[in-house]
C-alpha cells in the first residue's frame, strides 16, 4: 500500500495543484519510482489511497498494467490518516477476507530500498499467533535528529533506551491490527506503533541507502539534482 492521501501543506504552492506523489524527481513523480520498485521486487498489487486530487493520480497511473501491477484505488472524502487510511483499504487488501501481512510505504519517500528484502520478515509474521509489524529504520535525517525507536541488537524495536533511530516509512504491517477500527475513522498510526512495540511484537532492520523523505521544494530540488546526475 502506498498512502497518497495527504496535502502536503509544506509543499505549497506546488501542492495546489498537483497531488504530491505526482511531483516529479529525476524526470519522474515520485510514486512512480516506488511502483517500479515494489514491481521489481515481485509485488503484484498495489493499494493506494487518496484524498486531495486524488482523480489526477488514478488518470496519471491507471490499472498500473504498464507497471506490470494491478492498482487497487482506495478513495478518501478526506484524508484518514495512515491507520483509518488501512481500516478503509482493508477490502482492497486482503482477498477473500483473509488477513494479509502487507508492506506500506508513505507517498513522499524516495529510497533506493530493495523491497524484495521484506520477504523473510513477512513471514515471520503471517506465521505469528497475534499480529506484529516489522519497520526499516534509518539513520537520523537532519530535520529529526532525536530519532523515532530503539532497534536493539537482537532486532526488536524499543521505546526507551538508546541509540534510537528514525522509522522510514516503510513497514510491513498485519491487516489483524485494523479490523476494530471502524472503516472512515480518522486515526494515525502513532499509537499502534507504540503499543506493539510496548509489547514486544515489532521488528525492525536499519536501511542505510539513499532514503530521502520529500517534504519540502528545497528538498524536493535537492534530491531531483541528486538523481539526475
Amino acid at each position: 500500500m502506498i498512502f497518497a492521501a495527504g496535502r502536503g501543506d509544506r509543499m505549497r504552492p506546488l501542492t495546489d495543484t498537483c497531488p504530491k506523489p505526482l511531483l516529479k524527481v529525476g524526470g519522474k513523480p515520485l510514486i512512480e519510482w516506488q511502483i517500479e520498485r515494489l514491481a521489481s521486487a515481485g509485488f503484484t498489487t498495489i493499494v493506494v489511497n487518496h484524498a486531495w486530487l486524488g482523480a489526477q493520480i488514478e488518470d496519471a497511473l491507471g490499472d498500473g498494467s504498464r507497471f506490470g501491477v494491478e492498482l487497487r484505488y482506495s478513495a478518501e472524502h478526506e484524508a484518514l490518516e495512515t491507520a483509518g487510511g488501512i481500516a478503509k483499504a482493508l477490502p482492497l487488501l486482503e482477498d477473500s477476507g483473509r488477513p494479509e501481512v502487507f508492506v506500506a510505504v508513505a507517498g513522499d519517500v524516495y529510497a533506493d530500498f530493495d523491497y524484495s528484502t521484506l520477504r523473510g520478515p513477512g513471514a515471520r509474521l503471517a506465521a505469528a499467533d497475534l499480529p506484529g509489524m516489522h519497520l526499516v529504520m534509518v539513520p537520523n535525517p537532519s530535520f529529526h535528529p532525536e530519532g523515532d525507536f530503539v532497534l536493539r541488537g537482537d532486532g526488536l524495536l524499543a521505546l526507551d533506551g538508546g541509540p534510537r533511530c528514525t522509522f522510514g516509512s516503510i513497514g510491513l504491517y498485519d491487516t489483524r491490527m485494523f479490523r476494530d477500527l471502524a472503516p472512515g475513522a480518522r486515526r494515525a498510526l502513532t499509537p499502534y506503533y507504540r503499543e506493539v512495540i510496548a509489547q514486544r511484537r515489532a521488528t525492525g532492520e536499519l536501511y542505510t541507502g539513499l532514503w530521502e523523505n520529500v517534504g519540502t521544494p528545497a528538498q524536493l530540488e535537492a534530491l531531483d539534482k541528486l538523481i539526475s546526475v
